[in-house]
């Protein structure tokens, strides 16, 4: 529904910017002075529609900060979730070799080092996925 928005949206931003480029240009055109009060007139018009531009551009702009706002929120419940739901549990087993001076801490909360290997807690694997997903979203977006 928000990408059907969104291509709407862009529609109505490309038809009111054509609209004050073609009034501006009329206005232009009119450069008799007995013309001048309708070539007035024009560029009014179109300082209305800058002004209803950018309102459309703000109302969009506010919609977009919500639904962010309403996306971290969710975020933050499911890490909530996972946090409960897999506390002192292992959710991963690495070699020891891998993660050699960061064994300990991976494995914070956990059971720690068995048969050579380390497992991982849920709050060290919510930690370096979260970073990761930055990372990768940040070398995309460039």
């Amino acid at each position: 529904m928000i990408l059907l928005q969104s291509g709407s949206d862009s529609e109505k931003e490309i038809q009111l910017r054509a609209e004050i480029k073609q009034l501006l240009k009329e206005a232009n055109s009119m450069s008799q002075p007995s013309t001048f009060a309708q070539a007035a007139k024009l560029k009014r018009l179109a300082v209305a529609k800058e002004r209803e531009l950018s309102k459309y551009q703000n109302s969009c702009h506010k919609d977009d900060a919500s639904y962010a706002k309403v996306l971290l929120i969710l975020k933050y419940l499911t890490y909530g979730v996972l946090l409960i739901w897999f506390w002192r549990v292992p959710v991963a087993s690495i070699s020891l070799q891998l993660v050699q001076p960061f064994g300990s801490l991976l494995s914070w909360k956990t059971r720690g080092v068995q048969n050579n290997s380390v497992t991982i807690g849920i709050i060290s694997w919510l930690i370096v996925s979260a970073r990761v997903c930055r990372f990768v979203r940040r070398a995309y977006s460039k």
